[in-house]
């Protein structure tokens, strides 16, 4: 596996080592010790997500103020520009965010540690994204800011109107939001 430091020094890119031949290919897509090895991070995952979401559908920026979750983010099928944003108050990148590409043909994952707000944007026909999380879903301790927070200003590579969840319609800028100390 090949780790990739991005703007935010605790998000890693991984790419893992991938087998192919005329049969198709073949990876770990985890491994715990491998894991631990590379990135030097112990991280005990209790959850495994996967959604399947449409073109220009954009998900985020969520986190969970209580039970934050720690992800490590895959693509199993299409394109997604995904994003961090360091939310922790105490940090020295604290409303900084970092993006990749994502996808079922370079097969990275982003690692995303807990106290990081996360959020996609769909830019294939459709997508299948699967993650890992460190603590369990808590709907009631979940918050999002809103994807097109000035301040942030990140450039979503949309191509017409993102569809959006009534939730993430809602999210609140940065400067409203709880935020980790």
């Amino acid at each position: 596996m090949n780790v990739i430091k991005t703007g935010l020094a605790d998000v890693l890119i991984l790419e893992p080592r991938v087998f192919g031949d005329e049969r198709g290919f073949f990876f770990e897509s985890y491994n715990e010790r491998e894991f631990i090895v590379r990135t030097g991070i112990e991280a005990r995952f209790v959850q495994d997500n996967h959604s399947k979401s449409a073109r220009n559908v954009l998900r985020g920026l969520h986190y969970q103020i209580r039970q934050p979750q720690g992800k490590l983010v895959r693509v199993t099928c299409g394109e997604v520009y995904d994003v961090a944003v360091d939310i922790r108050r105490r940090s020295p990148t604290f409303g900084k965010w970092t993006a990749c590409v994502l996808s079922a043909d370079n097969k990275r994952m982003l690692w995303i540690p807990a106290g990081l707000a996360h959020g996609f944007l769909v830019m294939s026909p459709s997508a299948e994204v699967q993650y890992k999380t460190t603590d369990y879903w808590a709907p009631e301790h979940e918050r999002c800011i809103a994807w097109n927070d000035p301040a942030l200003n990140i450039p979503w590579p949309l191509q017409g109107t993102p569809v959006l969840s009534s939730k993430d319609r809602q999210g609140l800028n940065l400067d409203q939001a709880e935020v980790f100390p």
